[in-house]
């Protein structure tokens, strides 16, 4: 904390740019003991993955630099932080997205993604991620919005998507989610932008052996329905974020899980919970 407030001292502007944030975080690493453990040749990959999360939600503009005042206020540097202690349980290392294991666990998934190991990922490899189960559309629309590099994902345009895929409820997950979904650029989802997604749900709900696919028009007025928005034929950023249910009307629309689960949310809530 007192680096980072000294850094505040030396800059003027009240802001760090991402690669300060870089030289402030590879400051910090001998001091988390937590870290201890990590090879040396991880420790780029480890400031890169921290880094990326608080560049995502708090450079908003995405004008490479985050208010240092943002910094203090939110939970992040608390939970960097919070790896000095010599006693913190394997559960609250797993939920801390700082911690040696969770570094690993990303880094990893994105190594076993890289089947041509050429360190990068293209459309067909980051299909695989999670489920499986991502539709088309939607891994056109990453590789044409995100960064890519010869038409292919680095590890830093990974990280935002993870951090995205990872906390959909977030207003800065949706936003981003958001951009892929708008396949017109005019700020707001139609049911034709709608329709355009569904369409590859449909077509595995085909190759799942479904007997009768669910209908666009059902699930169109289910989406409607579930956001509210202004435009009753329009839904904006700003809808999605206020309804509450981003995350889930998300879900929908980019990948067969998503849907499954919200078409099954009742036999799924219905079922006795482990232990019980």
């Amino acid at each position: 904390m007192r680096r980072l407030q000294k850094k505040t001292v030396k800059s003027a502007s009240g802001y760090l740019t991402e690669t300060e944030l870089e030289h402030y975080i590879t400051e910090l690493l001998p001091t988390l003991c937590q870290l201890d453990g990590l090879e040396k040749s991880f420790h780029s990959f480890y400031v890169c993955t921290a880094v990326r999360k608080f560049m995502f939600f708090l450079d908003g503009v995405r004008a490479n630099r985050v208010r240092i005042i943002d910094i203090l206020a939110c939970s992040f540097l608390d939970d960097l932080l919070e790896l000095r202690d010599e006693d913190v349980s394997k559960d609250v290392q797993e939920q801390n997205w700082f911690s040696a294991p969770s570094a690993l666990r990303i880094y990893g998934h994105y190594l076993n993604l890289d089947r041509d190991h050429n360190g990068m990922l293209n459309k067909s490899e980051l299909a695989s991620y999670g489920s499986g189960t991502f539709t088309k559309p939607f891994l056109d629309r990453v590789f044409q919005t995100c960064l890519t590099y010869g038409g292919e994902m680095d590890y830093k345009t990974y990280l935002d998507l993870v951090l995205a895929l990872e906390n959909r409820s977030e207003p800065q997950a949706l936003a981003y989610l958001f951009r892929i979904l708008d396949i017109k650029g005019c700020g707001y989802l139609d049911a034709f932008t709608l329709n355009y997604f569904f369409r590859d749900i449909q077509d595995q709900m085909t190759a799942h052996g479904t007997e009768q696919p669910v209908s666009f028009s059902d699930v169109k007025d289910e989406l409607f329905d579930m956001v509210r928005p202004k435009d009753p034929e329009r839904v904006t950023l700003n809808d999605l974020v206020a309804c509450g249910q981003g995350e889930t009307f998300v879900s929908i629309l980019i990948e067969f899980r998503g849907f499954w689960a919200y078409e099954h949310r009742e036999a799924i809530s219905s079922e006795p919970s482990d232990g019980l």
